[in-house]
């Protein structure tokens, strides 16, 4: 799990897991090629005052100088100041070549990237300073040397500050990518809450109107009102469900919308799944029970999002989507056995936030105040598993198909 930062820790560490390439990303590595770019420079440089001598102690000295650099990343300055002085404790007791080594070179992009900008001026201020005062044997520094110390600082400054500012916007178009998709799937989410409700609203009209029309059969009478009431209650709590969900922006829907799919058409969404290269198999556990449609539309949902991004990153693979039916809740579980690399849609870690299809998973269930888990598992592959409470009033909701049954409506348009 990768660690909280602070707000003022944004900057320290921006270039541990935003724009560098990956291989600058372990210390290790980059620590090892800066203190063999020094050690090459020290070995072959041109001295042209004939003192140039490779000893025991110079080449201890110039390898110990880079060793700081294994905590620029938490301690960026700390690592400057060690460099610093390493460096000059080289210089005055061997002659090295007149230049910004690597593994200064390395210790003041650290500073630049992880800190402030008055920080970074004075890192750079110093080491201009001290390079030229340790390599100058205490005369005054020739032209070229006045020059190449400067121009390198601000070259080395002014690309760390560049890849900042790339990397902030970056972040920013992240941001609003992900707010975005939110928003869209909230949409979503309304619309098919808006039909659940429909549906319900017209059910109880037609409850009514079967009470009404059989007003001389009491058992008819009083099995209508029980799902009148029923239907009533359950698209009441769907209608708070529904005003928690912004909804601006629709555009207006071109085709009829059909009907939305529950728990059980998982069986359909297995098949497909299979019809399409990936071997998946359902299991159901415990005793299958109605399910409010907004519970069994998250079920779906998540079940297909799912084996969706199985099938695009799990590679050479087989799925399983298991159904567990509890007395105070439900869980949907969706599993593979792939070894497909990470992806930006939900290939990775759910604390990591990253993908949409993630997202949009967590909104569902969190409408229902049910908690969402996705990531590789211990075994191999990759699992999402979703719990939804049920409450005992859900468990007593009518389905989809309890509505009308045993009634005569009366026709809608009038008595014929």
């Amino acid at each position: 799990m990768s660690r909280q930062v602070r707000p003022g820790d944004a900057r320290e560490t921006a270039h541990i897991d935003g724009a560098d390439p990956p291989w600058t990303r372990n210390d290790a590595l980059v620590t090892g090629g800066a203190c063999a770019m020094n050690l090459l420079s020290y070995v072959f440089f041109d001295d042209p005052d004939g003192r140039h001598a490779v000893t025991v102690t110079g080449f201890f000295l110039v390898a110990l100088a880079a060793m700081p650099l294994l905590a620029r990343r938490r301690h960026p300055v700390s690592a400057l100041a060690a460099v610093l002085a390493l460096d000059v404790t080289a210089a005055l007791t061997v002659p090295l070549p007149r230049h910004f080594g690597a593994v200064l070179v390395v210790a003041l992009y650290s500073v630049a990237r992880a800190r402030p900008g008055r920080v970074t001026a004075v890192a750079a201020t110093v080491t201009v300073a001290l390079t030229l005062l340790s390599q100058s044997d205490g005369r005054i520094p020739r032209w070229q040397d006045a020059v190449v110390a400067p121009l390198t600082t601000l070259i080395v400054v002014g690309t760390a500050m560049v890849i900042n500012r790339w990397q902030q916007e970056v972040a920013a178009n992240r941001r609003l990518l992900a707010d975005r998709a939110v928003a869209d799937e909230r949409r979503r989410i309304a619309r098919e809450l808006h039909d659940i409700v429909a549906h319900h609203i017209t059910t109880m009209q037609l409850m009514a109107g079967g009470a009404r029309a059989n007003i001389a059969e009491p058992d008819v009478v009083r099995d209508a009102l029980v799902t009148l009431e029923s239907s009533g209650r359950l698209a009441l709590r769907e209608m708070r469900q529904l005003l928690d969900v912004l909804r601006a922006g629709d555009e207006p829907e071109t085709v009829p919308p059909l009907p939305q799919p529950g728990a059980d058409d998982l069986e359909r969404l297995v098949a497909e799944s299979r019809l399409a290269g990936l071997p998946t198999e359902l299991s159901v556990h415990g005793p299958r029970r109605p399910l409010p449609p907004t519970v069994g539309l998250t079920v779906f949902r998540i079940a297909q999002e799912a084996l969706t991004n199985a099938r695009k990153y799990a590679g050479p693979a087989r799925a399983c989507v298991q159904l567990t039916y509890r007395q105070e809740g439900l869980t949907v579980e969706v599993r593979d056995d792939g070894g497909g690399a990470a992806s930006k849609e939900g290939r990775a870690p759910a604390e990591v936030s990253g993908g949409y299809g993630l997202i949009g998973m967590r909104e569902r269930v969190a409408l229902h105040g049910g908690t969402l888990t996705a990531g590789p598992r211990a075994d191999g592959g990759y699992a999402v598993v979703a719990d939804l409470p049920l409450t005992a009033d859900d468990a007593d909701e009518p389905g989809e198909a309890t509505a009308g049954a045993g009634l005569a409506v009366p026709h809608e348009g009038g008595h014929r």
